[in-house]
């Protein structure tokens, strides 16, 4: 389901589970794009000699699938913040499950606060945040 206004917002109300695309081609030319080319990014055996357990989702790219998740619910959001914390890495090739819950509305200011997960399909936490989306109040 999607929202167009504050008014179509209930507090508790769980986001549509978002799951994007994380294969190694897409981070591969998201890092290259931002200027991060490198193994960590487009080479599970090149990640696993840097210390890692494959290749890596870039950290922002992971922000930006949060961004999409919200905006897969509420097209006319404005997202004004997001603030994560990253628990374990985004690994390429690997599924990410995204979740997240409406934990505050303020009707007068048509802002929504959402508590996000990032979670791989083992069920283990890798990013979890907030974010404020300002909605259209009518």
């Amino acid at each position: 389901m999607t929202v167009a206004t504050i008014h179509d917002v209930e507090f508790g109300e769980e986001l549509p589970v978002f799951e994007p695309d994380t294969r190694i081609e897409n981070t591969m030319a998201f890092a290259r794009a931002v200027g991060w080319g490198g193994p960590r990014f487009e080479d599970h055996e090149g990640a696993r000699k840097e210390g890692f357990p494959g290749a890596l989702v870039p950290g922002i790219m992971g922000m930006g699938f949060l961004t999409s998740a919200i905006h897969s619910w509420a097209p006319q959001g404005h997202v004004e913040h997001i603030d994560t914390v990253f628990r374990a890495p985004m690994l390429a090739d690997t599924p990410a499950i995204i979740s997240a819950v409406v934990t505050d509305i303020d009707e007068a200011a048509g802002i929504v606060e959402l508590d996000m997960t990032v979670k791989n399909t083992k069920d283990e936490t890798r990013v979890f945040g907030t974010a404020k989306v300002r909605l259209p109040i009518e």
